[in-house]
C-alpha cells in the first residue's frame, strides 16, 4: 500500500466505497481537529493541559486500531507448501485472540477466533492465519462480516476442502453503553466445503474448539 507523504500515514486504498470509488483521506492535522471537536462536544476543554496532546495520541492510536486497512489479507495468504506428504486432515488454529472496532459505535469487541481448513494438496504457514485474523480485525466490522471475510479470504486463495470460523467476542457497544450486559458473548460462525455438508468433519471441528 502506498504511502501518504502529506499525511504521514498510508493511505486507505484498500478501504473502497461500495461503489468503487476510494474515500479521500483527510489530513492528520483535520483528523485532530476532529478529535478536538468531540472533546468540547463531551464537554471539555480540548486547550486544557491534559487534553492539549490527546488529539495527537488519539490519531495515533487509530492508525495501531485500524492497521488493516493498509494490508491485503489474501498477499498473507499467497505463500503457500505443496510438499505435505499427502496430508488431508484437518488443519485447525483456535484461541486467536482478536480485537477489533464496532463500525456502529467505534467502540471495541474483543474476543477470539477459531479457524480451521482441509488441505487439498495446499497448506499455509500458521501463522499467516493468526495474521489474516489480525488483519480484517483491525478495521471497522461487524462481527458477522469479520467471521465471513477469514473464512471466505481462506477459501479462495488455497481452496481448501472445506473451511470452518467460529468467532466469539465480548462488544463493549454491549457492555458499557445501552443494555449494560457485562459478559455476554457473540458466537458467529462460517462454514464452507466439507464442514457444511459433513455432519461428522463439523462435529469435530465443534469438538477441537470445545464447542461440542
Amino acid at each position: 500500500m502506498k504511502e501518504d507523504t502529506k499525511n504521514g500515514a498510508p493511505s486507505a486504498s484498500s478501504a473502497s466505497r461500495s461503489d468503487g470509488r476510494l474515500p479521500v483521506r483527510p489530513t492528520r492535522e483535520a483528523a485532530e481537529a476532529a478529535v478536538r471537536t468531540l472533546i468540547a462536544w463531551a464537554g471539555d476543554d480540548p486547550s486544557r493541559e491534559g487534553l492539549q496532546d490527546t488529539p495527537e495520541r488519539v490519531v495515533r492510536a487509530y492508525e495501531e486500531f485500524f492497521a488493516g486497512y493498509c494490508q491485503d489479507p489474501e498477499e498473507i495468504l499467497a505463500r503457500t507448501f505443496e510438499e505435505i506428504d499427502g496430508y488431508d486432515e484437518m488443519v485447525t488454529v483456535r484461541d486467536i485472540r482478536l480485537e477489533s472496532h464496532c463500525e456502529h459505535h467505534m467502540v471495541p469487541f474483543v474476543g477470539k477466533a477459531h479457524v480451521a481448513y482441509l488441505p487439498d494438496r495446499r497448506v499455509v504457514g500458521l501463522s499467516k492465519i493468526a495474521r489474516l485474523v489480525e488483519v480484517y480485525s483491525r478495521r471497522l466490522q461487524i462481527q458477522e462480516k469479520l467471521t465471513v471475510q477469514i473464512a471466505d479470504a481462506i477459501d479462495r486463495v488455497l481452496a481448501p476442502k472445506g473451511v470452518a470460523v467460529v468467532v466469539e467476542a465480548e462488544h463493549m457497544c454491549m457492555t458499557t453503553r445501552g443494555v449494560l450486559k457485562p459478559g455476554s458473548l457473540t458466537v458467529t460462525s462460517r462454514m464452507k466445503g466439507a464442514f457444511r455438508t459433513d455432519a461428522s468433519t463439523r462435529r469435530e471441528f465443534l469438538a477441537m474448539i470445545g464447542h461440542g
